[in-house]
């Protein structure tokens, strides 16, 4: 094991923690496509090139998403050892890879929403079976919306005259996706991974094989490997959720990326589970055609179905070790 580099005065198996933490977010086939250079008064958050999906997500969207996340997650483990964290998105002077920056403001004790959220972190995982037959509680539904408010976004309830036309977007996406050999391939590759994998979806977490005379497309993260139970029904009106930023741009990205992890953490504190149906907004077409479901004045950032599910398995995780990297990195030369 390497020797861990320290920051902002933590220990390095401090700091080996607060990195563990910020992994384990969510991203689009847990492509983990983050990592992050340190250095005694700042931790810099970047992207990584190696880990793109160049067929899911040629424009980089969702590996923006992810790393936002990562980015709340690493606020949220900061802030749990005493560091009050300061951060600066999309640095001018920074990497063509870096994505922000995150200095010390100073001590400090988490305050109690931090520290649900913080012990959410490593329970939060996508889940992907059906969900029981309860609705989300309207007090749940509130503290969801407050959540995406506090990271300068909002989220859309979709309404029920609004399912079928978005029922519609989501089959049309998932019909391009799968037309597209590249896109196959590349989800082939993280699918259907061993035991002892570190990235990608293993079977255990892969959820039920799709069905034809399923409402909702659910991703195949099976691999063909396994059969689905032929009593395996998903719930046909989940709570579906839409959340917004006002531009579309890089920096609203990682804000949506924070935005959708501390939503995704509160659920989990709540005892709530979600996942996500993300290729009705990985299609350029469909994603369109969902602004202008939303009246086209808000960019619909991230999809999520939300309820109440059953104990399910956790994607691998890699460790902090190989997220972190030294030495020089090229200036920024932008998006």
């Amino acid at each position: 094991m390497r020797t861990f580099p320290t920051a902002f005065g933590l220990t390095p198996s401090q700091v080996r923690q607060v990195i563990r933490l910020a992994g384990m977010a969510p991203s689009l086939h847990n492509s983990q496509p983050w990592r992050f250079r340190i250095t005694p008064h700042l931790i810099e958050l970047h992207a990584d090139p190696g880990r793109r999906l160049r067929a899911a997500d040629p424009e980089d969207r969702e590996l923006w998403l992810a790393c936002g996340a990562a980015l709340l997650n690493l606020r949220l483990a900061l802030a749990h050892e005493g560091i009050r964290p300061v951060v600066s998105l999309l640095p001018p002077l920074g990497a063509s890879t870096a994505l922000a920056e995150v200095r010390s403001g100073g001590q400090g004790q988490p305050r109690p929403e931090e520290v649900r959220l913080h012990a959410a972190i490593p329970e939060r995982h996508s889940h992907r079976q059906p969900f029981r037959d309860v609705p989300v509680a309207t007090a749940d539904r509130h503290l969801l919306a407050r959540a995406a408010q506090e990271e300068g976004t909002w989220f859309h309830v979709v309404q029920p005259g609004q399912q079928g036309a978005l029922e519609g977007l989501v089959h049309r996406a998932n019909r391009v996706q799968m037309a597209d050999n590249r896109f196959r391939a590349e989800l082939a590759a993280w699918v259907g991974r061993g035991a002892g994998s570190t990235e990608g979806v293993p079977l255990a977490a892969a959820g039920p094989k799709p069905d034809p005379a399923d409402q909702w497309v659910h991703r195949d993260f099976t691999a063909g490997q396994t059969e689905r139970d032929p009593g395996t029904k998903f719930e046909s009106h989940p709570l579906l959720v839409l959340l917004c930023t006002r531009t579309s741009d890089p920096a609203a990205e990682l804000q949506a990326g924070q935005a959708l992890q501390r939503l995704w953490l509160t659920a989990t504190a709540q005892g709530l589970v979600a996942s996500m149906i993300s290729q009705v907004l990985e299609v350029r077409e469909t994603r369109e055609e969902v602004m202008d479901l939303l009246g086209g004045h808000a960019t619909p950032q991230a999809m999520l179905r939300i309820g109440h599910g059953t104990t399910t398995a956790v994607a691998p995780r890699r460790e902090p070790d190989d997220m972190v990297f030294d030495g020089v990195v090229e200036p920024h030369t932008g998006r």
